[in-house]
């Protein structure tokens, strides 16, 4: 198969079916082909990261470059552009983890970068619903300085957001490592950006820890 303009992969007898082998085995050959760097992130990540309710056929990628996503057999390849200096300011290796596969590794967001980057790509990641998932099942994980390293250059509204969801879910220490970040908000913000605004303000609750407006009840599977 070709998903890609002179790049090619081989399929196996097993990967007729899917018509395409697991993406994480040519997805890291296919990058250096098109000399991009990237990192694997968002439900695929999450999973890796023992997510275990995060199953998904849609491979999300991040890059500091517009790519077109593609679908490889039954594999959605879903690209998502992430600004180059803010790319770069987090794809090192503190925060990165190898997704080993039998063919070799790919580079995956780490425990922290996966929830930053499922809350800044909510839209993509489940909505907040899906993010609030992945962060009751591996937010204990988080190294809380790792994190709030990694926050600093993610939005403010972004970072206050997934404090709040590691504090719904108990994940004290990491939570109080994001703290900080409200002293620089400058308004509230809805605790999910695409819900429909409520009628009259009064209608959801505030929560000053983390300056959100509390628009939607968080649900996960236990």
């Amino acid at each position: 198969m070709s998903p890609w303009r002179n790049f090619f992969v081989i399929l196996r007898p097993e990967d007729r079916s899917a018509g395409s082998p697991d993406t994480v085995r040519w997805i890291d050959p296919l990058m250096k082909h098109l000399g991009v760097d990237y990192r694997v992130s968002l439900l695929r990540s999450a999973a890796f990261h023992g997510s275990s309710h995060q199953a998904s056929m849609v491979f999300s990628v991040l890059t500091p470059r517009q790519l077109r996503s593609f679908e490889a057999g039954r594999h959605r390849i879903q690209f998502l552009f992430q600004q180059p200096e803010t790319f770069a300011a987090v794809n090192r290796a503190p925060w990165l983890a190898d997704l080993k596969s039998e063919s070799g590794f790919a580079k995956a967001a780490g425990v922290e970068l996966t929830m930053l980057d499922c809350m800044r790509y909510f839209h993509k990641a489940g909505g907040i619903n899906g993010v609030a998932q992945v962060v009751r099942d591996i937010g204990g994980k988080a190294n809380s300085k790792s994190l709030a390293k990694a926050a600093e250059v993610y939005e403010n509204s972004v970072v206050r957001r997934l404090g709040y969801l590691l504090e719904h879910f108990g994940h004290e220490r990491q939570a109080r490592a994001l703290q900080p970040i409200v002293q620089h908000a400058k308004s509230v913000k809805p605790l999910n950006p695409a819900a429909k605004p409520f009628l009259e303000k009064s209608a959801a609750p505030i929560n000053t820890d983390w300056q959100l407006l509390l628009n939607q009840t968080i649900e996960v599977d236990e």
